[in-house]
């Protein structure tokens, strides 16, 4: 609607003293408004410009990118008629209840149309969050290596979840851990080498990636290790300090590249989702197929996190959106990343449990307690 001064259609107003006072002759019309002010005009003019400017934004396309909460998936469940998650090369077992990998959903003004009134709108909005496209995707160079890792980090997090899975049930998994490179602060520098492939720890043949993490689990920052590698045909012993990896835990100073030798094939019906953050899902989807037991007796449960190889969950990013996710989904329970634990207070909905989650033996023991409805010994945030 515009807003803007209407001109007067009557005569030019005249002076006070040739006003008519005589009760007889007086206008029945009521009186004219007073002239408008400098003031009003440049209030009113402003006004206009304020509603054009208004209706602008309002139809244009905005440089915006919204964020909110995406759609989930059952892991246990189908997708237009397949199971979303397939396993061959093992038997599997039906399962009651729901594990629900929960979702961000980001749309973006360079792909779809929105307006600044639906900027404005996600800004206030608790539900929303709102950044410059250019914050969230980069330039083209950039979106195009975004887009790129989010599907190499979706495809290894379904590996971490396969091979993570089997080691918690006991089923072990080869493979074969070459050297990727050295940090140049490790105390490897100038022992170990791009390419070696690592065959034992302190003296101990390594045959898993699990046994290898296992083995640097149980030194401290500063202890020295040992470690046997194939440098080609040539077996090489080398020691040295282990460092810290900022939170305590002690580590080679090495990157790492396994090769896993899979005993089962797992695939994934989804072809939306990018990113690592429903491996630990995966992995809890992929244990109760392969276990004759019904763990969660018909419970609903929905969560969050990153796997490694080893079982290690990792935080993630919208934790706030994922939960309110699941909770539109009916779920009743959520697994949170320990690490996302503050963020998850004050975002808890009416009828939502939330319990952390450190690694898969916590998530599956969680799962298991949820099918048991015995609770109240799970650690919360």
């Amino acid at each position: 609607m515009m807003v803007g001064v209407t001109p007067p259609t009557n005569p030019p107003f005249e002076s006070e003293d040739s006003l008519v006072t005589s009760p007889a002759a007086q206008s029945t019309e009521p009186p004219l408004p007073a002239p408008p002010t400098r003031r009003s005009a440049v209030m009113s003019a402003s006004g206009l410009a304020t509603s054009v400017l208004v209706a602008l934004l309002t139809v244009l396309p905005a440089p915006f990118a919204i964020g909110g909460p995406g759609p989930t998936f059952d892991t246990l469940g189908d997708k237009d008629g397949v199971p979303l998650v397939s396993i061959d090369g093992a038997p599997t077992y039906d399962a009651s209840g729901e594990l629900r990998l929960t979702t961000v959903s980001v749309s973006r003004g360079g792909s779809e149309l929105f307006t600044m009134g639906s900027v404005l709108g996600g800004y206030f909005s608790s539900h929303r969050y709102v950044l410059p496209e250019e914050y969230v995707f980069g330039d083209p160079d950039q979106e195009a290596e975004y887009d790129q890792q989010a599907q190499q980090d979706w495809i290894t997090s379904q590996e971490s979840a396969s091979v993570s899975a089997l080691e918690e049930l006991g089923i072990p998994v080869p493979a074969s851990i070459r050297v990727a490179g050295v940090q140049d602060d490790s105390n490897a520098q100038g022992l170990l080498e791009t390419d070696d492939v690592l065959i034992a720890v302190d003296g101990t043949p390594i045959d898993t990636y699990k046994q290898m993490a296992d083995a640097v689990a149980t030194h401290e920052p500063g202890d020295t290790i040992g470690v046997t590698v194939m440098r080609g045909s040539q077996r090489i012993d080398e020691s040295f300090p282990m460092l810290d990896s900022g939170d305590g835990a002690a580590v080679m100073g090495i990157w790492i590249d396994p090769t896993f030798d899979i005993p089962i094939d797992v695939s994934v019906q989804i072809d939306s989702v990018g990113g690592p953050s429903a491996g630990m899902m995966f992995s809890l989807g992929i244990m109760d197929k392969l276990t004759e037991k019904d763990e969660l007796a018909g419970q609903h449960v929905a969560g969050t996190g990153t796997i490694d190889a080893d079982g290690d969950v990792g935080p993630i990013g919208g934790i706030q959106f994922k939960l309110e996710g699941a909770r539109d989904a009916g779920a009743e329970y959520f697994l949170a990343p320990i690490e996302n634990c503050s963020e998850v207070l004050g975002h808890v909905s009416q009828g939502l449990s939330v319990f952390s989650v450190d690694n898969l033996d916590d998530a599956y023991n969680a799962v298991l307690s949820i099918g048991a409805g015995q609770t109240s010994q799970l650690p919360t945030c």
